[in-house]
């Protein structure tokens, strides 16, 4: 099956399709030849040089990723060939030498796929299956009342540490290390996925003070704002905590979990793995 043919069932499998505008959704095709047939396919957050090795030893030409190629949102590269960029040269070459195609899964995946007669975000239930925790979800549509600042929640049996939790990440989400701000004694019984804080976090805080979220794992979370709020709440002895896992990390296991209906969603039946772009950062501590 050609590898246009592939996107098309694959768009159809989620909740998304129909309402999202193909022409100006992420979900565009990023590099390559889709009117070729499919080889095979690797799903990842990141199409990263290491990915797209990978995918070329195993013989697949198809590559699905969840974030932007080149580096920037909406994958614009007029301002790489200007500048003959060195690096995004060699990566385009790499995957001109062996007839890669990469598409972007960002728009429909979150939309939802299909699950228990329903459809739920299909990046977040990875999450909840990596870590076991697809019976404990609280609310896979919105945690607050009245706000997006959060996704899917996390309900556990009993209290768990946080330094127990942020283990339990690390190692089964196979991460180098995990950022803890706020209170580390904190018992959880309820996390959260803390949507993108780039600065102003007026709205997330306001939300997280109203809630019963005791844990926050978050993408994106700077150095001020938000954090600022977490330290301050820990030094009060507030029974709450962040887990920074970052961005890739945290969404990652939504691409891995993709494997489980792939076939299904593209409607053919084609050699299917999935690599880890893997944990951006490593740690140096004392």
């Amino acid at each position: 099956m050609k590898i246009s043919k592939m996107i098309e069932n694959i768009k159809k499998y989620h909740k998304g399709y129909g309402t999202i505008d193909d022409s100006t959704s992420r979900d565009q095709i990023l590099f390559g030849n889709p009117d070729q047939e499919c080889t095979g396919i690797v799903t990842t957050c990141w199409a990263s040089v290491d990915v797209i090795r990978f995918a070329i030893e195993k013989g697949a030409n198809f590559i699905i990723c969840h974030e932007a190629l080149f580096w920037n949102h909406g994958d614009h590269t007029d301002w790489l060939e200007e500048s003959k960029n060195s690096v995004y040269l060699e990566k385009k070459q790499l995957m001109e030498e062996n007839n890669i195609c990469v598409w972007r899964n960002h728009d429909y995946i979150h939309s939802g796929i299909p699950y228990n007669g329903d459809y739920t975000d299909g990046i977040f239930i990875g999450l909840a299956n990596k870590m076991g925790w697809d019976h404990l979800i609280d609310n896979p549509i919105n945690t607050f009342d009245d706000s997006l600042v959060c996704s899917t929640a996390y309900e556990f049996d009993s209290q768990i540490d946080a330094q127990d939790l942020a283990k339990q990440l690390v190692d089964t989400c196979q991460l180098n290390g995990i950022k803890l701000m706020g209170n580390e004694q904190t018992k959880i019984k309820k996390a959260a996925v803390l949507f993108h804080v780039f600065g102003d976090a007026k709205q997330a805080i306001m939300d997280t003070e109203k809630s019963d979220i005791d844990c926050l794992l978050t993408m994106e979370l700077i150095d001020f704002t938000y954090a600022e709020y977490i330290r301050d709440s820990g030094c009060l002895n507030r029974n709450r905590v962040a887990l920074g896992m970052g961005h890739f990390n945290l969404e990652e296991p939504g691409m891995e979990y993709m494997l489980t209906y792939l076939k299904d969603a593209c409607q053919c039946d084609v050699p299917c793995w999935f690599k880890q772009s893997g944990d951006n950062y490593k740690y140096i501590v004392k």
